[in-house]
């Protein structure tokens, strides 16, 4: 047999396989250089940039918990323009594809971002739509289908490469808000994002985080991941990247077999930083020992009936 194929598209982007890092867990990717061959991977993305800087939230920031972790970081960057300028650069040096994670307070800066980045050597853009829309009372853009729709619109203006909206999992129903990005012409959709959680000190009585909630990560959230990915997977006609607790190939796999056309790979990363990498060199594995001739025969694998 013939070494397997690993590509899989979004849209008319393909990648040279389905794994990618995920947003807020592999720096800029350049920091992770000396553990994982960056050319291996299918797509770095980056730490989520705003329009201006932002310094985050004060420390402590991050509890380690159960299968997990929580972070508070409160979405600490330099701003679009020192990304542009400084972090940007480096990463020409690698073949991978790059994807951009944005994130904003209100429409415009969102549009404003997109429109930025539009000429720029970037792969596609990914909406964090966790944000609080400060001009509709700090209602998070991911909770409404009709905010949902109206952004993604606008972002898929302001920008002609592929749009992906990363999904909050702090819903009622993710398919709908799935929908609802796809009716505003995104290219995909990637889930979930982090689920709201919280850790007490005993001894001090009060919230481990300075923040006091923050966003919980790992192992613990992959079965909710799972589901919801199945879920929106069986609603929407675009592709579906699946996030949320991946950190060995059976992990990827199962996420394939639900529907993702891809998957990225998050806390894993601060276990093992070449935990990516091995990923992938795992998955060619498993393919060539099964006989599987491509990845894509495993996308929409599930078999459910009795």
């Amino acid at each position: 047999m013939s070494r397997p194929d690993l590509t899989v598209a979004i849209g008319d982007w393909q990648l040279a396989n389905p794994v990618m890092t995920a947003s807020g867990t592999f720096g800029y990717g350049v920091e992770y250089a000396d553990f994982v061959d960056l050319n291996s991977l299918g797509a770095i993305v980056v730490k989520g940039v705003s329009l201006l800087p932002r310094p985050g939230n004060p420390p402590p920031r991050i509890v380690e918990t159960a299968c997990g972790m929580l972070n508070a970081i409160g979405l600490e960057n330099p701003g679009v323009e020192k990304f542009i300028t400084e972090k940007l650069p480096l990463l020409r040096h690698y073949a991978s594809p790059v994807v951009v994670n944005i994130l904003g307070e209100s429409l415009e800066e969102y549009c404003a971002l997109a429109e930025r980045l539009h000429g720029e050597n970037i792969a596609a853009i990914e909406v964090n739509i966790s944000c609080p829309n400060v001009k509709k009372g700090g209602v998070a853009f991911g909770t409404d289908a009709a905010m949902i729709r109206e952004l993604t619109r606008c972002v898929c203006e302001k920008c002609r490469k592929p749009v992906i909206i990363k999904l909050s999992p702090n819903v009622t129903d993710i398919a709908a808000m799935a929908q609802a990005a796809e009716e505003g012409g995104a290219s995909a959709v990637s889930l979930i994002n982090t689920l709201l959680g919280m850790a007490i000190d005993i001894q001090t009585r009060r919230p481990k985080l300075a923040n006091k909630v923050g966003g919980l990560s790992g192992p613990a959230i992959k079965p909710v991941a799972l589901r919801m990915v199945w879920q929106v997977a069986q609603r929407v006609k675009i592709p579906v990247i699946g996030i949320g607790g991946i950190s060995t190939v059976e992990d990827v796999i199962e996420f394939l077999l639900a529907g993702a056309t891809a998957v990225q790979i998050g806390t894993a990363n601060f276990v093992n930083p070449n935990a990516a990498g091995a990923i992938v060199t795992g998955l060619e594995k498993y393919l060539a020992e099964h006989q599987i001739a491509s990845v894509k025969e495993l996308i929409n694998g599930l078999r459910t009936e009795a």
